[in-house]
């Protein structure tokens, strides 16, 4: 039996990560040459194309792309299996790559990732804030932090918690338009819609005795900033479905006012992803055990405006 090109394919995944040849082998620590021979190596043995070659762009074929996923987890398993012979011998070290929600991950990780980092301070963290959908395996992200209601993947997840969502607007805004009773009514209201999900339009709720209702949605603003839209909540322009760690301050002060509270507005939760694969480097294992212990206290607290780490 041949053996597979190992080598070949931590290669490939690192070419993947850094998108381009130049920046796998600076990471690498090897030559240009090395690393193009290597896929070329690659592209041989499996008999098709992973990139697309241009002078000023690299990009992965449909087999590339769909090929990129195992090349990961080999890389990913190859570096964990090497890690776990040392582990007793040396503290976790070396980078993890973490990504998650812009505001959520201001608000509540940056704090419990600096208790973290004192108390491993051989391991650095590149943390990536943003509210937009990012691909782990593409990317190269260790661990990503998503709320919402995950689809079906290859993606390792688990589930932190619930996340609370409200319908809010301002009271001036209600006492103009009146306040829905039912979730028929804000296809009448002036609704901002988020755009990060896959129906922004299209709001879901469902009530406790099993009564279910979607309602198309409208209005003035669109964006895929929930922090954007709460200045011309208060000022009274509208509507929006927002979770409550970034509006709990202007609840609470009476800036915003919640309603249809008797309905659940989704079903989001706060989950932790991984790529493939159930070998992990130590330093990136002790990382999702630290979030997993800390991060699931931020879920029942989350109506709290401070988050309490330890």
């Amino acid at each position: 039996m041949k053996l597979p090109d190992f080598e070949a394919w931590a290669v490939f995944a690192a070419v993947v990560e850094h998108r381009s040849f130049s920046g796998a082998a600076d990471a690498l620590a090897v030559s240009k040459a090395t690393v193009s021979k290597a896929i070329t190596r690659l592209e041989s043995r499996l008999g098709t194309t992973l990139f697309h070659r241009t002078s000023r762009r690299l990009t992965l074929t449909d087999s590339g792309r769909s090929l990129a996923e195992n090349a990961q987890r080999i890389l990913s398993e190859g570096q964990a299996a090497e890690e776990a012979a040392f582990e007793s011998a040396s503290a976790p070290a070396g980078l993890v790559r973490v990504a998650a929600p812009l505001t959520f991950g201001i608000r509540h990780l940056a704090p419990i990732l600096s208790d973290f980092m004192v108390l491993h301070p051989a391991i650095k963290v590149d943390l990536r804030l943003s509210d937009a959908f990012i691909d782990i395996v593409g990317e190269g992200i260790d661990i990503a932090l998503r709320i919402a209601e995950l689809p079906d993947s290859s993606l390792r997840a688990r589930r932190l918690g619930p996340v609370t969502t409200h319908i809010v607007g301002a009271p001036e805004y209600f006492d103009r338009a009146g306040r829905p009773r039912h979730p028929a009514d804000l296809a009448h209201h002036a609704c901002f819609v988020y755009t990060n999900t896959a129906t922004p339009e299209l709001w879901r709720f469902r009530k406790a005795g099993g009564e279910e209702a979607a309602v198309r949605v409208d209005g003035p603003i669109r964006t895929d900033s929930g922090d954007a839209m709460i200045p011309a909540l208060c000022k009274g322009l509208g509507v929006a479905r927002l979770p409550e760690f970034l509006i709990g301050d202007e609840l609470r002060s009476g800036k915003l006012e919640a309603v249809l509270e008797d309905w659940s507005v989704s079903a989001a939760a706060l989950h932790l992803l991984t790529p493939p694969g159930t070998l992990r480097p130590a330093r990136v294992e002790a990382l999702i055990n630290y979030l997993d212990q800390h991060l699931r206290k931020v879920c029942p607290s989350i109506r709290d405006s401070t988050l309490m780490a330890s």
